[in-house]
């Protein structure tokens, strides 16, 4: 693994992980409809978490008839292995779905609105990705954030789809809403929020010790010793987390009218 390439992208970023560390946003879920709002918008970075890994599957497998071997054995396992825990994990009851099935089932739960993620994906299917994005009524920072990811799956480049599939992700917000959930729960017992939490425990355990450091190896390979690839992988990585930050000033404005 190229640690030295993969430190120095994780320091130029930290700016942006520390902007979202610190956003505002998390001040503003004092109740449970804050919560409902803020799963509202914050499902559409779990939908195209799913789409950005499998555009990784797709470019670095062979997910195609006849069967021919891709090139490097350990990223096929890599990419396969994520692709396998996140699209068909173990839901809190011991069934299978994929994370955003899971993710929708706990928004249903606790009272969330999914009408309208569910007609965008039926418009997603019907009109294609960009139409659907430009007709949708999303917030235009949901809009933008949505369009960054199927541009950069578009522009085919594997390294950059995996740089906003590992570093434009981050890695510490899902242990601040496990915090703010279980306090929800302790503020409104009537309110049925084990899903979610189980979601959020589920991706934490899942990043910090299997995800996360087969994703960094994904990265090195990709790259390897080509300093214009890497160059790239970290104008992606800022992108997508300024991107994200717009998500968040979205959700934010969402829960304030």
């Amino acid at each position: 693994m190229n640690m030295p390439n993969i430190e120095n992208i994780n320091r130029s970023i930290d700016v942006y992980k520390k902007q979202l560390l610190q956003h505002s946003l998390y001040k503003e879920i004092h109740s449970v409809d804050d919560l409902k709002l803020f799963l509202e918008g914050h499902v559409y970075a779990v939908w195209d978490f799913m789409s950005l890994l499998k555009a990784l599957q797709s470019k670095l497998t062979c997910t195609t008839s006849p069967w021919i071997a891709s090139p490097n054995p350990q990223v096929r396992y890599l990419i396969n292995e994520i692709v396998l825990a996140e699209e068909s994990d173990l839901t809190l009851y011991g069934t299978r779905l994929s994370h955003f099935e899971m993710y929708l089932q706990a928004m249903e739960k606790c009272g969330a609105n999914t009408l309208i993620v569910s007609n965008f994906l039926n418009e997603v299917q019907s009109k294609g990705i960009f139409n659907a994005i430009n007709e949708s009524v999303l917030h235009k920072h949901i809009k933008e954030f949505l369009t960054f990811t199927f541009e950069t799956i578009e522009n085919g480049k594997s390294h950059e789809i995996a740089a906003a599939f590992t570093f434009g992700r981050e890695d510490l917000i899902p242990n601040m809403f496990t915090e703010i959930l279980k306090e929800l729960k302790d503020s409104f017992p009537s309110v049925d929020l084990s899903e979610l939490v189980y979601y959020f425990e589920r991706h934490i355990e899942l990043d910090a010790d299997e995800h996360g450091p087969m994703a960094f190896e994904m990265i090195s390979f990709l790259c390897g010793e080509d300093a214009e690839k890497w160059k790239e992988v970290e104008t992606v990585s800022k992108k997508a987390l300024e991107k994200r930050i717009k998500l968040w000033d979205a959700i934010e404005e969402l829960i304030e009218k």
